[in-house]
């Protein structure tokens, strides 16, 4: 950190001198302007940018090398998230065709992405999607809705014996899956782009705190898919149905610290989120009791259900994580206040 003392001139204006060596980096010449941003921690921001203009950022891609679908998938992912507006995927020779099915594939899977140019060797894809137009606090109430969703309808599934049910919850995780991916997109391009940040009315912490309760309720989901894709070798199965009572009763109380824990992060209420956590416990009993009635199970059907117990458990425990989070901000965020009533 360089220390830099604050100067007066003309009687009413204070004056720090910038790093000469940022200044050169940065190409700023005399008279060249600078904006200014006061952050939500009291911190000053000194930009080259003076413009709310996105930031546009280009990535190309080179496929001369790559021959596996998934890993120019996961590169598409990677370059979707970490906040390029602009993504080209060139190559020297016409391309193969798994190149346009993972293109397809990735603007099917993510938001606001397009293609605008097509040739045999140039593919280009633009982000159409202004971020500030996607709040998060809309975001998190969709992952929370769609989840839950399809935690309950696992447990259905179980119930009454759906396969069709129980195929479609696997199917909705990637629903959960592009919002998550969303946010951390606008996260990073927050980090990149300040004037985002004041447009969306979120600090960068802020954005920090909601990437963190949006992969939390990813997780949830994931383990609403393991519930359905372990029901579906029991579900031609006579399940003891004092096994299947358990189960339904320990999804009840692992939904239920899901609403809490949601409900105490938008009230930024940070006893109910205490209160939460301290339930967990009685999940975990019930849990536990169901895995010692499924070793009474022949294999596949223990199996099974000691699976589907932990997964309704894990998310019941993922689901408090979100009300440690909660607390977590809470403190940390008066703190902030205070240093700042301080003067501190």
């Amino acid at each position: 950190m360089e220390i830099r003392r604050v100067q007066m001139t003309g009687g009413s204006s204070f004056v720090v001198t910038l790093p000469k060596d940022w200044v050169q980096e940065m190409r700023i010449k005399k008279n060249d302007p600078v904006g200014l941003i006061t952050q939500p921690d009291g911190t000053l921001l000194v930009t080259k940018k003076t413009t709310d203009e996105p930031l546009q950022r280009v990535k190309e891609i080179d496929i001369g090398h790559i021959t596996d679908p998934s890993f120019l998938f996961r590169m598409l992912i990677g370059t979707y998230i970490t906040g390029f507006t602009t993504i080209r995927i060139t190559s020297k020779q016409r391309f193969p065709p798994f190149v346009r099915t993972v293109v397809r594939d990735f603007t099917q899977m993510t938001i606001g992405q397009e293609v605008v140019e097509e040739t045999d060797t140039l593919i280009m894809i633009k982000d159409l999607l202004n971020p500030a137009e996607m709040p998060f606090d809309n975001t998190i109430k969709r992952m929370f809705v769609i989840v839950r969703n399809m935690h309950e309808d696992a447990i259905t599934a179980l119930e009454t014996h759906n396969h069709t049910l129980a195929g479609d919850v696997i199917n909705r995780d990637m629903d959960s899956d592009r919002l998550n991916w969303l946010i951390a997109r606008q996260t990073n391009m927050i980090m990149q782009n300040p004037s985002l940040s004041r447009k969306m009315e979120v600090s960068v912490g802020m954005a920090m705190y909601y990437h963190l309760i949006s992969k939390i309720i990813e997780r949830i989901g994931d383990h609403a898919v393991r519930i359905a894709e372990n029901a579906q070798p029991v579900l031609d199965a006579d399940l003891d149905p004092k096994i299947v009572a358990a189960l339904k009763k320990a999804s009840v109380l692992s939904m239920q610290i899901f609403d809490k824990s949601i409900i105490s992060f938008f009230n930024a209420d940070i006893r109910e989120a205490h209160k939460t956590i301290e339930s967990v416990s009685a999940l975990e009993h019930v849990c536990g009791d169901i895995s010692n009635m499924a070793f009474k199970q022949e294999t596949m059907a223990a199996i099974a259900v000691s699976y589907i117990s932990e997964s309704i458990r894990r998310a019941g425990e993922y689901s408090a994580d979100i009300s440690e989070n909660v607390i977590n901000y809470i403190v940390e965020e008066d703190r902030s206040l205070r240093r700042k009533s301080s003067g501190k």
